[in-house]
């Protein structure tokens, strides 16, 4: 007889299905993404921390595991539902199947369940907590509905001050690490940049000190709202002259700091599919996105401009700021989602830095 997990959410509905990686129950809210391929990036992406990532896409695993695709040294998300786990990956770089990977790094997978219901659910109900385990009348029902993301930044982000590709006649760009993924460090760096990473609690004043010609803010996990300190030291960065670039929680941290307003989304934007415009040339740009919260557009006034929208809903991907040099979007450009679409944006940041 197989062994059976269950998936109990806040609503009470039941899933009954298959363990596989590490054999723990887990409670966490639930997030689904698109993506046919990434599953490496996602289990790897800090902005899933205090997440269960339930995969659409049917078979996951199939390429393995490659250490080089990785996002972090960490898991991201609680806990991993899939439909079907590949245990015969085939891929001349794997170095290994998912349901190892899962148990080396203490993570919780169910499978064989209907992943693409427990979505639809989701997206009709919208975003919701809930409880992996071998028993469904154990969970304490009022503490799953309960459930919150807490310290998502500080636990995710560094803890130490480094630097990486230094060198002379470089521009340097310090990095603010709120759960970064490391192609943004890698895309810094194809630029021959020299990369200063910086936790998360640095002040402003000693960001200052370190004398960089530029300032990129990472994605990461979590409410933007809950982190009034980086707002601040955001706030008297942006009075610098220092051009500034966010990414994803990055760009929502630079909009709370200029006085713009943010909101969580019904279930958010998680996958490599999202259609973003620009709307200075109305061209669209297939971008990839990892997110459950979203700048307000009626807020945005008085110092930006948003220039991106996503097609799909409306809501604001993009903000171009008037009142000091910097820009920030909600996708993810180092992923080149397109292959190559947005990348120009990292571009437009050098060329900043440049006539600075």
């Amino acid at each position: 007889m197989r062994e059976r997990k269950f998936l109990v959410l806040e609503n009470g509905k039941i899933f009954e299905g298959v363990p596989f990686g590490a054999r723990k129950e887990a409670m966490a809210e639930l997030v689904f993404t698109t993506g046919m391929t990434g599953y490496l990036e996602t289990l790897t992406d800090k902005s899933y921390r205090g997440q269960a990532v339930i995969q659409t896409f049917p078979l996951i695993g199939n390429y393995g595991v490659i250490p080089d695709d990785f996002e972090g040294s960490t898991v991201g998300p609680a806990a991993y539902i899939v439909k079907e786990w590949c245990r015969y990956p085939s891929n001349f770089r794997s170095q290994g199947e998912i349901d190892t990977f899962l148990k080396e790094h203490d993570i919780p997978g169910l499978s064989e369940i209907d992943t693409r219901s427990l979505a639809k659910i989701i997206r009709e109900s919208g975003v919701m907590n809930g409880a992996l385990t071998d028993d469904p009348n154990s969970v304490d029902m009022d503490a799953l509905r309960a459930y919150t993301i807490r310290d998502a930044v500080p636990e995710s982000s560094t803890k130490d001050i480094y630097t990486v590709n230094a060198g002379p006649n470089k521009k340097h760009v310090v990095l603010m690490d709120f759960g970064l993924k490391e192609n943004i460090k890698r895309k810094l760096i194809r630029l021959d940049c020299q990369v200063t990473v910086v936790p998360h609690n640095m002040s402003a004043a000693d960001i200052l000190q370190i004398g960089a010609d530029g300032i990129m803010l990472s994605n990461g996990p979590g409410d933007p709202a809950d982190n009034p300190l980086i707002i601040e030291t955001l706030k008297a960065l942006t009075k610098s002259g220092i051009p500034i670039f966010g990414i994803c929680l990055g760009h929502q941290l630079l909009a709370l700091a200029s006085g713009f307003e943010t909101t969580k989304l019904k279930y958010g934007h998680r996958g490599a599919n999202q259609p973003a415009r620009n709307l200075d040339t109305g061209r669209v740009y297939i971008t990839s996105q990892n997110h459950g919260y979203a700048v307000v557009s009626e807020s945005i006034k008085g110092v930006g401009r948003e220039f991106f929208k996503n097609v799909n809903d409306g809501s604001c991907e993009g903000i171009e700021y008037t009142s000091f040099p910097g820009f920030s979007v909600q996708f993810h450009p180092e992923a080149c989602g397109g292959p190559q679409d947005t990348s120009f944006l990292f571009d437009r940041f050098l060329k900043m830095m440049e006539v600075r």
